[in-house]
């Protein structure tokens, strides 16, 4: 969330971002909760005072053997009208909170102003796209003739929109997380984290999942926890409520969990295959730096994942997020797109987010400045290093060949027993 001081004191800049954002807030009735709700607070802590002063009072006169009646007549009527400013306060706190966890972050100036996709930037380019001496098949065709992919049973056993991996198809997916793992801790130098697949209200909260998205998340009601929809929730939360030291930054952790969505509203959009899934795996990258680098750590970051598409083989591009496509919590935000020729389309694999102080703020993050000794907030970040759902959709339609059959990418071998290739029976 925003400092309130900040949007106390910068009210245009917030309903810019608001704007930019797309986002209906009306941040005059918010400021005026928040001036309410200071007044209130500062009459209560002076009647509180009052009566402090009255009691020592009632005490004296007490060991003076005189009668205090009149005194705990008045302290009676202070306690009733500190008792419905409190009420007051209570009710503005309510409405109050809603809008605090409902105000964007704002994004960063070098972040080009949109309504949404259309106003996003292409600014890099890798790899050549592939031209075939035959018409490419989608990865639902080759998982079929393959015998790797099978969606039908995946509906019988729990639903639309879930898949079932097979075979060598089960290998890859798990080849990959292995790959991607050893590569973020070996080379990148990240941390190694197996985080729960379930989290609480605050954690959710925390990252900026609530309450904005809650019916696009799995809820378990008796419990009040969540499944993931990234590992971004559970390995943000590691620090809530702590205070690290200046020297421990930057800090940085990669997780491979599942990652559950319930995708509500998505009904018919992107629905066939493995386009737009319920559950997916995915290898997650999360960084806590000091404000002054997480720009610059946002470009290592986001080099970082490019580094998983760049040894699999496959021709991507990045896109700069407008103002108009960011996320609810992102400041800025580049996506890692990939071509999947038997679709015809660019699939998002990979969102790499600088949140600045935004998640810090919600989950109470800060670190102690080495050389005044005060405290921050830290910077966050994180980035999808990367969802295999649709990578797994650019690997087999990028690598396929004339008889169905999928080369496996070099980088990857090594982690199916050497296979190069996986052919049709």
């Amino acid at each position: 969330m925003l400092d309130v001081k900040f949007v106390r004191e910068n009210p245009e800049i917030v309903k810019k971002a608001l704007k930019d954002k797309g986002i209906k807030l009306d941040i005059e009735e918010f400021l005026g909760l928040d001036k309410t709700r200071r007044e209130l607070v500062t009459e209560v802590e002076a009647l509180k005072r009052q009566k402090n002063e009255v009691s020592d009072k009632i005490g004296e006169i007490m060991r003076e053997k005189k009668n205090p009646k009149d005194f705990i007549g008045s302290m009676k009527v202070v306690s009733q009208k500190i008792a419905e400013i409190e009420a007051k306060v209570e009710e503005i706190n309510q409405k109050y909170a809603n809008f605090v966890y409902n105000i964007p972050n704002i994004p960063h100036e070098s972040v080009n102003i949109g309504p949404g996709p259309e106003a996003n930037k292409v600014v890099k380019e890798w790899g050549v796209l592939p031209k075939f001496d035959f018409e490419p098949r989608t990865h639902l065709e080759i998982g079929e003739i393959l015998d790797i992919l099978d969606f039908g049973r995946a509906t019988k056993i729990a639903g639309t929109g879930f898949a079932l991996y097979k075979g060598l198809g089960a290998r890859m997916e798990r080849a990959l997380f292995n790959f991607m793992l050893d590569l973020h801790t070996k080379k990148h130098g990240y941390k190694e984290i197996f985080p729960p697949f379930l989290v609480n209200r605050r954690s959710m909260t925390g990252t900026g999942q609530l309450p904005k998205l809650e019916e696009d998340m799995y809820r378990l009601k008796d419990d009040d926890l969540f499944l993931i929809p990234t590992a971004e929730v559970p390995v943000t939360n590691i620090h809530a409520d702590e205070v690290l030291e200046e020297d421990e930054l930057p800090i940085r952790y990669t997780a491979y969990t599942a990652c559950f969505r319930r995708e509500a509203g998505s009904y018919g959009k992107d629905t066939k295959g493995l386009t737009r899934v319920h559950q997916f795996d995915k290898v997650e990258l999360v960084k806590f730096v000091e404000p002054r680098t997480s720009y610059e750590e946002l470009e290592k970051l986001l080099a970082d994942a490019e580094e998983v598409i760049q040894l699999l083989e496959l021709p991507y591009r990045v896109i700069a997020l407008s103002t108009g496509d960011l996320s609810f919590a992102a400041s800025k935000c580049y996506d890692i797109e990939l071509w999947a020729p038997g679709l015809k389309r660019w699939l998002e694999v990979s969102s790499c987010s600088n949140f600045t102080d935004f998640q810090a703020r919600r989950a109470n993050i800060k670190f102690r400045s080495r050389q005044s000794k005060k405290l921050q907030f830290v910077h966050t970040l994180n980035g999808s290093g990367v969802a295999l759902a649709r990578l797994v959709i650019a690997i087999l339609e990028i690598h396929q060949n004339k008889d169905s059959g999928v080369n496996i990418p070099r980088a990857l071998r090594p982690y199916m027993d050497g296979l190069e290739s996986i052919k049709p029976e």
